[in-house]
C-alpha cells in the first residue's frame, strides 16, 4: 500500500505536451496523489492510517482524461508530509520546537490538525512523538511547496497565453463519508464535488457547465458542499481575466475499493468519464 522513498528534488512530475502545442485550454494538478511516506522521516502514524490521507490514483485518473493534450502536475512527496493546498504560513505553533520567526496564520483547517504540516492523521491519532524544527519545516517548504507551486505558477501563465484563458483543475479524493476532522462528520458524500470558493474562483456559467456535463454522465454532484477550495485554487484564479480554477473531489468508493486501496471494477469508466468531461469543458471554453 505504502512504499518508502527519499524525498528528493524533484518532488514533482509533469506530463505536458510540448510548449504552444496544447490542444486543450486546461491545466490539471494533483498535490495529494503521492502515498509514500519519506523514510528518513519519524512518524508515530501506522501506515493504513497514513494511507488515509492519500488521493490514490487520482493523477493516473486525470492523466488518461487529458492525454497529453494539457499540462498534468502531480506532487512526488505526501500531503501529509506537507499539504500544498495550504497557505505558506498555515502552520500550527504547537507543532513546533522552537517559535516561528515571521507571523503565522493558522486557519481552522490548522486547528483540526491539517495545516500545511498536517499534525493528525485521523481524530486524535498524531503523526508524530515530538515538535518539528524550524529548520526541517522551512526545508520541507524549500523543496516541495515552492518549487510545487512556482510550477504549477508556470503552467497556467502558458496556457493563458496560447488560449488566452486557462482552466485550471485542482484534483483529489475524498472518503464517501466525512469523519470528526470534516464539517460534514458522518454525512455520506455524493460521488463528485465541484468547488471554486463560492464563486470567487470562477464564473457561475464555468462552474455550472462542469456539474452539468458530470451529472449528464450519471454523477451526483454537490457545489461548494462539503469542501468551498483552498490555497491551489484562491492563489491562481482571475475569472475576470479568463483564469478560472475548479477543485475537483472524486468520491473513493467510485473508483477504488475504499478500505483497501486498490482499483474496483469502475476505474476505467470513472478515466473515460473524466476525459469527456476535459474534452467537453475545453469546447465549452473555446467556443465561449
Amino acid at each position: 500500500m505504502l512504499t518508502k522513498v527519499h524525498s528528493s528534488p524533484p518532488n514533482f512530475y509533469v506530463r505536458a505536451p510540448d510548449a504552444g502545442t496544447a490542444k486543450f485550454p486546461v491545466v490539471v494538478d494533483s498535490p495529494h496523489s503521492w502515498g509514500a511516506w519519506p523514510d528518513d522521516v519519524q512518524t508515530i502514524a501506522s501506515a493504513e492510517d497514513l494511507a488515509t490521507s492519500w488521493d490514490a490514483f487520482v493523477d493516473e485518473l486525470w492523466l488518461t482524461a487529458v492525454q497529453f493534450k494539457a499540462p498534468l502536475l502531480a506532487a512526488k512527496f505526501h500531503r501529509a508530509y506537507l499539504d500544498a493546498n495550504r497557505a505558506r504560513d498555515d502552520i500550527d505553533p504547537s507543532l513546533l520546537a522552537e517559535t516561528w520567526p515571521e507571523p503565522l496564520r493558522p486557519t481552522d483547517k490548522t486547528q483540526k490538525g491539517f495545516g500545511l504540516i498536517r499534525k493528525l492523521i485521523l481524530p486524535g491519532k498524531p503523526i508524530y512523538a515530538a515538535p518539528l524544527c524550524i529548520s526541517e519545516v522551512r526545508q520541507r517548504i524549500e523543496t516541495c511547496y515552492d518549487p510545487y507551486h512556482q510550477q504549477l505558477a508556470q503552467l497556467i501563465d502558458r496556457t493563458h497565453q496560447q488560449f488566452g484563458q486557462c482552466l485550471h483543475l485542482n484534483c483529489h479524493s475524498m472518503k464517501s463519508t466525512g469523519n470528526a476532522m470534516n464539517d460534514d462528520n458522518g454525512k455520506p458524500r455524493p460521488d463528485i464535488v465541484i468547488s471554486d470558493h463560492d464563486g470567487l474562483t470562477s464564473t457561475s456559467d464555468v462552474t455550472q457547465y462542469a456539474a452539468h456535463i458530470f451529472r449528464s454522465l450519471g454523477y451526483q454532484v454537490g457545489i461548494n458542499n462539503p469542501y468551498k477550495g483552498a490555497e491551489l485554487i484562491r492563489k491562481y484564479a482571475n475569472p475576470a481575466k479568463g483564469r478560472y480554477s475548479l477543485q475537483i473531489e472524486l468520491n473513493r468508493a467510485v473508483y477504488m475499493h475504499e478500505e483497501r486501496f486498490i482499483k474496483n471494477d469502475s476505474f476505467s469508466k470513472v478515466a473515460q468519464d473524466l476525459q469527456r468531461f476535459t474534452e467537453q469543458m475545453s469546447l465549452h471554453l473555446l467556443q465561449s
